[in-house]
């Protein structure tokens, strides 16, 4: 297995990625009719946005793993609000009827529409932020820790003084993950199943 930087052609497989881990690390597959509606909302801003900050994990069968990160999050948060989500708030229209009849897919597709982007306070210290997804295949080598290494070199070597990510607070694993690499929670936003933590460290 090999870490470097994304290429263009990488595209199909960190979508990939992101579906089959879409679901609190699981396979979501089985939950959407689009495949590429996860990885439109998760993977896409950042390849898109920061491909010098979109780290692909690589192995003789394609990519199995990325880290995505964004280097002044209000400032990316500006930039998907105006170049990303209007080609896609085209692309798919906002999902009609009763709410409780909707797809998974079309819960998704509402999201483009009302974004609901949130990020820390006080965001000065922590400005930054990032996201990791590995496939099975490449968990439990410690590839997951290089890669989170590699992003916040990256980071800062471009003056970040932290790095933030968000979480469902039910992923205990990755929890136990985040925290051995230095990570401490910051806030918790929600309850129960739906709850979302925020964690932080400095760089």
């Amino acid at each position: 297995m090999r870490i470097r930087g994304y290429t263009k052609q990488d595209e199909a497989g960190a979508y990939a990625v992101c579906l089959q881990t879409g679901d609190a690390g699981a396979d979501a597959t089985r939950l959407y009719d689009d495949p590429r509606a996860l990885g439109d909302i998760y993977v896409g801003p950042y390849l898109s946005l920061e491909p010098e900050l979109s780290l692909v994990l690589e192995d003789t069968e394609g990519v199995c793993g990325y880290c995505l990160g964004a280097l002044d999050t209000p400032r990316f948060f500006g930039r998907l609000l105006a170049e990303w989500l209007p080609l896609l708030q085209e692309l798919h229209p906002e999902p009609s009827g009763d709410p409780k009849s909707w797809t998974a897919t079309q819960r998704l597709r509402r999201e483009l529409h009302h974004p609901d982007l949130f990020y820390p306070e006080p965001i000065a210290d922590y400005p930054s932020h990032m996201h990791i997804d590995l496939l099975p295949r490449a968990q439990g080598q410690g590839w997951g820790r290089r890669m989170v290494e590699e992003l916040e070199s990256r980071l800062r070597t471009r003056g970040s003084p932290g790095v933030h990510l968000g979480m469902w607070a039910r992923n205990e694993r990755a929890f136990r993950f985040y925290t051995k690499l230095g990570f401490r929670e910051i806030t918790r936003v929600g309850e129960g199943d739906r709850a979302s933590l925020y964690l932080g460290k400095r760089l």
